[in-house]
């Protein structure tokens, strides 16, 4: 179903890139070469999209910053959802705060992982990837195809690695819709928005979930943009320094 030829041309492409970066690699990671490029693919890719990360967490500071605005619009309006969701993604165009800008770099990332899955669950990028291995672990393995020598704790370990940093996000993701005091744009008052604010958090978890049916390559994917997402985060939402100051110089 998934085989027709873009798909099928990307995937070879890619499979070009990780045996050249996997012989570049060779001579420094040995055995965990194709491992290594992986990793450095992942990270190309996070790179690539970073400037919609920047501007992900530049909207959600000036949403944050029109928290009393949506407030007052909440009590002016607290008789008319319609008309209060309208006015509050109104008062979020006019001031830059694209709160859909926030899901495009995860977005993004889902045709880099269809890619990885096939590219080590077929024989599309070619069969010499197919062979490669982790501490003796094929890449392509899945956790279905069992967990006997080191299959098992080396999934254990990412797995438990995913965990944590879903975890660590969850926190993050709850203090941040707490601060903003809306979520995805929609005030925390109007319909379905509890729902979708309990929804949220649980997010990162997804993937997982999603690791639990992928091979093994593809979940070292996971495993590296999920760091990397988290020490982005840590990062980019640091508390600012003199915010006070930048007020009083205007």
């Amino acid at each position: 179903m998934l085989a027709f030829a873009p798909l099928h041309d990307t995937v070879a492409a890619a499979g070009s890139a990780l045996s050249w970066l996997t012989e570049l690699l060779e001579p420094l990671a040995g055995g965990a070469a194709t491992a290594a490029a992986i990793v450095l693919f992942t990270i190309a890719v996070r790179l690539l999209i970073s400037p919609l990360t920047v501007a992900q967490v530049r909207g959600e500071r000036r949403r944050a910053a029109l928290a009393p605005q949506v407030r007052d619009l909440q009590q002016r309006y607290a008789d008319d959802p319609a008309t209060l969701q309208r006015e509050v993604f109104t008062l979020y165009r006019e001031a830059g705060a694209n709160p859909i800008a926030g899901c495009l770099p995860l977005l993004l990332q889902a045709p880099f992982l269809l890619v990885l899955y096939r590219l080590f669950s077929t024989s599309e990028g070619g069969t010499g990837l197919l062979d490669e291995r982790l501490t003796g672990v094929r890449l392509g393995h899945h956790l279905s195809d069992g967990l006997t020598g080191a299959a098992g704790p080396l999934f254990g370990v990412l797995l438990v690695v995913l965990l944590a940093v879903a975890w660590w996000s969850s926190r993050r993701a709850r203090r941040a819709s707490a601060a903003v005091g809306t979520v995805a744009g929609t005030p925390t008052e109007g319909p379905g928005a509890a729902t979708l604010g309990r929804l949220l958090p649980l997010l990162p978890f997804t993937t997982v979930l999603v690791a639990l049916v992928l091979p093994l390559a593809a979940v070292i994917y996971l495993v590296t943009t999920s760091v990397w997402s988290a020490i982005e985060q840590a990062v980019l939402r640091r508390p600012q320094a003199t915010p006070t100051a930048d007020v009083d110089r205007r």
